[in-house]
């Protein structure tokens, strides 16, 4: 015997939003809630606005001109000389600088950047001078590159000495070094007529600071100086060639085509 026993269909029931007994308890909720997620954020706009206003008023910011540069760059110095952190502008991005010999200095830079240690920092000089303080030797196939591309965005791997500060290698014994295109880095940098880092001013994996409102917002006060040289040009990085290895071998391309 069959004891199939169709199952009754159920006509849907109409529900009216506006019969709802809880409907205004419900629209109050959401309201409210909208009204305090729209307070809660523009509260977070004005405070960062303000937070931004009080740092540019307090922080040590130089507009560079050429009239004012020997009383920046001793003030650059200073600073640097006192274990400190400075921003500045290169031929393409903002970057912080350190003492490069300074191994305080160098580990505050890391800390501040959020940078892995296993990452080296590259090194601006003024001129091939400087570079003896930190570099153990110039190789011949090094000097044919330097007499070509520098001052320019070409940066060159060398032998560390062995007082270099092994933080600032990223534990591989090696500098990454350049003089700078023409900038306010390569005026700082002669004026200095000592190695300082040049790292971009950003933390890491972030974008690189094109203006000082952009290092600002990265690291408020934690700078101690920022030499505000204006907007930045941006552009490709410079390019980073290891001379220490037969054939010297590009680790990066950017500004300079190099054969090979």
């Amino acid at each position: 015997m069959n004891l199939y026993v169709p199952t009754p269909t159920l006509a849907p029931i109409p529900i009216n939003a506006s019969s709802h007994p809880h409907k205004n308890i419900i629209d109050n909720i959401t309201t409210r809630n909208l009204a305090a997620f729209f307070i809660i954020n523009l509260l977070r706009m004005l405070f960062s606005c303000l937070r931004f206003i009080v740092l540019k008023l307090i922080m040590l910011i130089l507009p560079f001109t050429e009239r004012d540069a020997d009383g920046i760059f001793k003030r650059s110095s200073e600073i640097l000389k006192d274990s400190g952190i400075i921003a500045y502008p290169t031929e393409s991005f903002y970057a912080l600088g350190v003492l490069a010999m300074d191994e305080n200095a160098v580990k505050k830079l890391y800390e501040l950047k959020q940078r892995p240690a296993d990452k080296p920092l590259p090194i601006i000089v003024g001129d091939v001078d400087s570079l003896a303080s930190i570099a153990k030797s110039i190789p011949a196939r090094a000097e044919a590159l330097i007499r070509k591309y520098w001052p320019g965005p070409l940066t060159i791997i060398f032998e560390a000495k062995a007082d270099v500060p092994v933080l600032l290698t990223g534990g591989r014994g090696k500098v990454a070094a350049r003089v700078p295109g023409e900038s306010v880095a390569l005026h700082l940098a002669r004026a200095l007529n000592i190695p300082i880092t040049s790292t971009s001013a950003n933390p890491s994996g972030r974008p690189p600071a094109e203006d000082t409102d952009a290092v600002i917002n990265y690291f408020g006060n934690a700078v101690d100086l920022i030499i505000d040289g204006g907007k930045t040009p941006g552009g490709k990085p410079s390019t980073i060639v290891d001379v220490t290895v037969t054939p010297p071998k590009i680790l990066r391309k950017g500004s300079i085509v190099l054969p090979g």
